[in-house]
């Protein structure tokens, strides 16, 4: 690479090109003003037109914004509350980790098809938005208990006891000194709490009911039915434009606040 500096930038721009390139190509045929994906015949803004003017498209999205909240404010309370419950040692902490992480790992088809068996059948929760918020909490609380531990796992204790003894309570320490520290890592919880929930596609498919079709789901139905339609494509380019300046707020953010920091270690020193 040293010899070769350009042959880094080919291999990169390659990789990007793998990456980008069926989305960069999703986002221009949406502005095709035939219907074929194939060809690009004009500009226009007709599917986005016809897009908007589907009352089924808002109703998928509005359940799915309630319920990706509704799940991430859940997982993002319960997660916190498991990370720090697995800060200190206690007999079978081993085990309670071994479960929590499972959910990482098993396929999301086995997932599905076990919420349904469990949440409709045996608890006899009714297919719907009940169900389908039971099973985003419930796989997307082990990639809370993640993020949060692992910031949890690298913070002071000796902060927590210096603000103990100069006399703050434990709510007050929590508060003053425990939350701001963590507070990062609850925000990205979060935020992968919300995604996760957003872009569910499997476990949701088995429990979906009646008039509770989540965006993702409804977008997945519409290909199989009709094959990729323009409108379908639209919708896709929408979701991917949101969805990448989420990522932009949070990378800014992020930037921000680093920055912010940097300053006033500056000042202190």
């Amino acid at each position: 690479m040293n010899r070769r500096p350009w042959a880094l930038g080919a291999v990169v721009a390659l990789v990007f090109l793998f990456l980008y390139a069926p989305i960069a190509w999703l986002a221009i045929a949406s502005f095709n003003s035939s219907r074929s994906l194939s060809r690009i015949s004009g500009f226009s803004l007709r599917w986005y037109a016809e897009l908007l003017n589907d009352s089924r498209v808002f109703a998928s999205l509005q359940l799915t914004l309630q319920l990706a909240l509704a799940s991430a404010a859940i997982s993002t309370v319960i997660g916190t509350l498991a990370a720090f419950g697995l800060r200190r040692a206690f007999p079978g902490r081993g085990l309670w980790t071994v479960l929590l992480s499972l959910p990482l790992v098993v396929p999301e088809v086995v997932m599905g098809v076990a919420m349904l068996g469990f949440f409709v059948r045996l608890a006899g929760v009714p297919l719907g938005f009940g169900a389908l918020l039971f099973a985003h909490v419930a796989f997307s609380l082990s990639f809370v208990v993640v993020v949060v531990r692992s910031r949890v796992s690298g913070m002071d204790v000796r902060l927590e006891e210096a603000a103990a003894d100069l006399g703050a309570s434990p709510f007050v320490a929590f508060r003053t000194v425990t939350l701001p520290l963590v507070a990062p890592a609850v925000v990205a919880g979060a935020a992968f709490a919300f995604l996760l929930s957003f872009d569910d596609v499997v476990i949701s498919s088995y429990l979906t009911g009646v008039g509770s079709t989540t965006l993702p789901v409804f977008v997945y139905a519409q290909a199989s039915k009709r094959g990729i339609s323009p409108e379908v494509v639209a919708l896709s380019t929408l979701m991917v434009t949101a969805t990448a300046l989420l990522l932009i707020i949070g990378v800014v953010i992020a930037a921000w606040r680093a920055r912010k920091a940097g300053s006033a270690a500056k000042l202190a020193v």
